[in-house]
């Protein structure tokens, strides 16, 4: 069982995992790149470390190397987890970070993306809850879009707009789900755009 499987409540389950966007190795990449460059040239060119000390300065590719291990089992370690209840941001290699936000206390959500951002697919998310804390600023996200229509379409779930079954919605349930869907609408859980997708997907099961 992993650690986020430990996490989750009694039918609770996983609908959407991101992390920051590889862009954000990049910086650790490029110094640990031209670090180990610099020391291959200095160690097998003889410049400085010449025999018997050749060996020793390529011992020391093993820094960068180490260090973007380290660097990198960080990266993967961060993720951003949305379930049908919460949101989840977990950090940390061997001592944990976990915060967490209920769905029900989420008030809005804002998403920015620069021109890079929406060429790569990259952004930062804030949650504005209801909570002490306020606001949950997730920065360099990968899929921010998808990340963000997860978080709103398990909030509106939990507002009574059921997810479809496999896809397939009876007919005659159609106007009852409308009618509920106007009302999340209304009430401010689901966007314009939001309803006027799930409204399309709806009748074309009339």
């Amino acid at each position: 069982m992993s650690y986020v499987e430990r996490l989750l409540a009694q039918d609770e389950r996983v609908v959407f995992v991101t992390r920051q966007h590889w862009l954000t190795l990049l910086p650790a990449i490029l110094v640990d790149v031209g670090l180990a460059i610099v020391i291959t040239a200095l160690s097998v060119g003889g410049y400085v470390l010449s025999p018997p000390f050749t060996l020793l300065g390529l011992l020391f590719l093993l820094a960068p190397l180490g260090h973007f291990l380290t660097r990198f089992t960080s990266w993967r370690n961060e993720q951003y987890i949305v379930t049908n209840r919460r949101v989840m941001e977990i950090r940390g290699t061997f001592r944990k970070y976990v915060s967490d936000s209920s769905l029900e206390k989420v008030n809005d959500v804002v998403m920015e993306q620069s021109a890079l951002g929406r060429l790569l697919d990259y952004g930062h998310v804030r949650i504005i809850t209801g909570s002490d804390i306020g606001v949950n600023s997730f920065r360099h996200i990968a899929h921010p879009i998808r990340f963000k229509t997860a978080m709103l379409d398990q909030k509106a779930y939990l507002g009574g707009f059921p997810p479809p079954d496999n896809g397939e919605v009876n007919p005659e349930e159609v106007p009852d789900l409308l009618a509920r869907l106007n009302d999340l609408r209304q009430r401010g859980i689901i966007t314009e755009e939001e309803f006027r997708r799930e409204k399309r997907e709806l009748l074309e099961h009339l």
